[in-house]
């Protein structure tokens, strides 16, 4: 019996996700472009993907996590030159303050952070095991992988359905042209001081989809058990990783994709380049990680949400009020109605909710049900005897949520 089960974006059936028999379970997330602060669209992204981690593991499942730093692009380059450091500064003083962020909002590190930059000898053998293919071309000093038509079961579509994935960036609309939109950039010709190493076609850098290819197949395999990511990387960069799949083994990049919707503000997108956001650091000087982490949570991952400082604040005195009633609970007294195996109950349906499609809001009504339970009752404290095998219930719902219930 499967211990999660996720509507794969691919197929959009409900799959499984599942390890290998003897390996653990392999997940592949997408990680930031380091050149500024992360926005709490990509903390909602990561959380959901924490609990996931923090769920398998609890039930025993051992999970390696591979994130990816990508720490070298264009709006890498134009942020250093503004700010007359190298690319390189610039991305290793994101990198560590994009971590410091996510480890002051509790989502666990993950197991493997390898920097695109470190990966250019593998990126290059892998254009050229592209070029061999015969379906590289070359176009304004650039090369480019043109795939062959596939069916919607094999790769996401990039024709009529694109704009049901993808996000259009500003002043890029996406290309009416099937055959177009579904290329991507295998080599871009350039020197230094733009970040530039030695390749097939000479000086110049990968193309950005090479990278988690690259990464995946050193650290995990292809294919990978649980690919993602928010819904703006399906089109282009989810696409090319999966043609780039399909092209060399004849088998998709995942054996599941998982996308998570957007945050939004002011009826857009957050997003770095268009600086319509509010940052992590923000947020959680506003309320603290338990807050945080109840707000960004509560909506299913494929629902967007729209981002409000007055419903962060809600959320807090809900936690707050939440972590003194059970707490007050827990601390004992004479005994009451609610006891070891109403915790027992909680933690064993908590785990059910986040087994059937990563149910988050299922499971903090239920956290929010149990503590209501406690304030109506008569004698609100736990029994004597039950407060050990309360508390280890209660702990255990925890680790799976992140959240400090007491």
């Amino acid at each position: 019996m499967p211990l999660l089960r996720v509507h794969d974006t691919l197929t959009g059936r409900l799959r499984p996700v599942q390890r290998r028999p003897g390996r653990p379970l392999g997940m592949y997330i997408c990680g930031p472009t380091v050149y500024a602060p992360a926005h709490v669209g990509h903390a909602r992204t990561y959380l959901y993907f924490d609990v996931i981690r923090r769920s398998l593991v609890a039930d025993g499942v051992p999970v390696r996590h591979v994130m990816n730093i990508t720490d070298f692009e264009e709006k890498i380059d134009r942020k250093a030159a503004a700010l007359g450091i190298t690319w390189r500064a610039l991305a290793r003083r994101e990198e560590a303050r994009f971590f410091r962020d996510l480890d002051d909002l509790g989502i666990l590190r993950p197991t493997d952070r390898p920097r695109a930059s470190d990966f250019i000898p593998r990126m290059v053998r892998l254009a050229a095991r592209l070029e061999k293919t015969g379906r590289v071309e070359r176009s304004d000093g650039a090369w480019y992988y043109r795939p062959p038509e596939r069916s919607r079961e094999e790769n996401f579509p990039v024709s009529s359905e694109l704009a049901q994935h993808a996000v259009p960036e500003p002043g890029h609309p996406f290309p009416e042209n099937e055959s177009i939109a579904s290329k991507f950039m295998v080599w871009q010709a350039q020197e230094p001081p733009l970040p530039s190493w030695k390749g097939l076609w000479g000086a110049g850098m990968p193309g950005w989809h090479l990278e988690c290819y690259a990464m995946a197949e050193r650290y995990l395999g292809v294919p990978v058990d649980l690919h993602g990511g928010g819904l703006d990387l399906v089109y282009p960069h989810h696409h090319a990783e999966n043609e780039i799949a399909l092209a060399l083994t004849g088998r998709p990049f995942s054996r599941c994709f998982l996308h998570t919707a957007f945050v939004l503000q002011n009826g857009r997108k957050m997003s770095k380049s268009t600086q319509n956001l509010v940052t992590i650091r923000e947020a959680l000087d506003a309320a603290n990680a338990d807050a945080l982490r109840w707000y960004l949570l509560e909506p299913p991952y494929s629902e967007r949400l729209t981002w409000s400082a007055r419903e962060l604040r809600r959320a807090a005195e809900d936690i707050a009020r939440l972590q003194g009633t059970i707490g007050g609970w827990l601390r004992g007294g004479a005994g009451g109605p609610i006891g070891a195996k109403d915790t027992k109950a909680l933690l064993a349906g908590v785990r059910a909710d986040l087994a059937n499609d990563l149910g988050t809001r299922a499971a903090i009504h239920r956290v929010r049900a149990f503590a209501h339970r406690i304030e109506r009752a008569a004698a609100a404290s736990v029994p004597r005897g039950e407060r050990v095998e309360a508390r280890n219930a209660l702990a255990e719902t925890e680790s799976r949520l992140g959240i400090r219930l007491h």
